[in-house]
């Protein structure tokens, strides 16, 4: 199977340099000791290292057949999940599913919009729909509330058997209030690895099920995975390219590099750049230190916040997401009399002309004194996105790591929740 990934540093160039990186070389070493032994910070969550393995074909196919079975009993898949436990899914949906099944998915329990929560009641009851619940605890408010709603509409559409076929809860294997009411209820269930944090758990049943029941090839996902994991097993510290963004990201964060933009220039992987926010954002944020993650969807956004970037304040840098290869053929069609001037394009595809676009915003920022890199897939397929996620879920335990902080926990999560609690006159808060 084809499909590569690499990564681009040399707009990093007077910035940050190969001696730089390999001055580095200790803090990194210590970083994959940390995930190679397993005894640094948080060695307890480290299980989506071996996600790849973990998931044999059998298992696979299990978990295909059943989102199949949803799916095609439904105009409409209901994925219930926030954080962790659905960014990853819909950023694999929106990159590589079919225009018709990402149109047969919805995604809910990701905020708190009553409006949005009461629209899509409003169309729920109009289709014939599944649900798939994620949540390792089954009591994070967002998701709780959206899927006792939604619940109750599949039990008084369909009747209890009938939710009992149209529900599927992926959750802890044990414990837990969701685990009990698939338990009672008797709604088919997946796990949520114990050893894997929710950030962390795109390539487990937390994204392989709503990614298959959105059509997905998730045996070319799990592969692409795995030949990136061997890929990178196989290089030194300092030519492995996850190690190399992560030691580029925080040599730039100690000269004051404190923002950096993650840009993509199609916006099908607006989704993947959000994936990317949360996994960095949550997973280095902590102790005082941290780079803030933002994202970019350019060429969009140039018109937006362009203006910052290239003459703002030099505390930023840009990790570009570039596609090799996009299928699209739209081409700017031939006009006569050429009253908009674009006749210099006539039968250059908007593919050619967006990557044009790419080339010329990565020059311009770094001109502009905006160190940026670039990560290239060769495609928007199922087996490339595989060899991202695991790719940047790898430089971003090795970033905390050299940063010094734990990747796997979020002490900060609760802080907002606890006092929401006691705003809510929640018992005990």
């Amino acid at each position: 199977m084809s499909g590569k990934l690499s990564y681009d540093s040399s707009n990093l160039s007077g910035f940050v340099g190969p001696a730089e990186i390999r001055a580095m070389e200790s803090e990194i070493r210590k970083a994959h000791d940390f995930l190679e032994k397993r005894n640094g910070p948080g060695k307890d969550f480290l299980g989506w290292m071996d996600l790849p393995e973990r998931y044999d074909e059998s298992s696979l196919l299990e978990i295909q057949k059943t989102a199949t079975n949803l799916a095609e009993k439904s105009d409409l898949t209901v994925i219930i999940g926030i954080g962790g436990s659905y960014l990853g899914s819909r950023a694999l949906i929106e990159a590589v599913s079919s225009p018709e099944m990402k149109g047969r998915t919805v995604f809910s329990g990701y905020n708190l919009s009553g409006a949005e929560l009461e629209s899509l009641l409003s169309e729920l009851k109009r289709k014939d729909f599944s649900v798939n619940v994620i949540s390792k605890s089954g009591t994070t408010t967002e998701p709780a509330i959206a899927f006792r709603l939604i619940e109750n509409m599949v039990v008084e559409k369909y009747g209890l058997k009938g939710a009992s076929e149209r529900i599927v809860c992926t959750t802890d294997r044990d414990n837990g209030a969701l685990r009990e009411i698939a338990r009672e209820k008797g709604y088919k269930s997946f796990d949520v690895p114990r050893d894997v944090g929710g950030r962390f758990s795109v390539l487990s049943a937390v994204g392989l099920f709503p990614a298959a029941a959105a059509g997905v090839d998730i045996l070319s996902l799990m592969k692409g995975a795995r030949d990136q994991k061997l890929e990178m097993s196989a290089m030194g510290v300092t030519e492995n390219p996850a190690y190399i963004y992560a030691a580029s990201r925080n040599a730039l964060y100690r000269k004051g590099k404190a923002i950096e933009l993650f840009s993509v220039f199609e916006s099908l992987l607006s989704h993947t750049a959000e994936w990317w926010k949360q996994l960095f954002g949550e997973s280095e944020g902590k102790s005082g230190r941290g780079i803030f993650p933002s994202e970019c969807n350019f060429s969009k956004d140039l018109h937006a916040v362009g203006q910052l970037i290239q003459d703002g304040e030099r505390n930023i840098f840009e990790t570009f997401l570039i596609v090799e290869k996009e299928v699209s053929g739209c081409a700017v069609p031939f006009l006569k009399d050429d009253s908009d001037g674009l006749n210099y394009l006539a039968g250059k595809k908007v593919d050619e002309i967006n990557r044009k676009a790419y080339e010329a915003t990565a020059r311009a920022h770094y001109a502009g004194g905006v160190p940026n890199s670039t990560i290239f897939i060769d495609e928007r397929s199922a087996y490339c996105m595989g060899k991202l996620f695991y790719f940047l879920e790898t430089a971003a335990a090795v970033s905390a790591y050299i940063s010094g902080v734990n990747p796997f926990d979020q002490p900060g999560v609760e802080a907002y929740k606890k006092e929401m609690f006691r705003l809510l006159g929640k018992p005990g808060a």
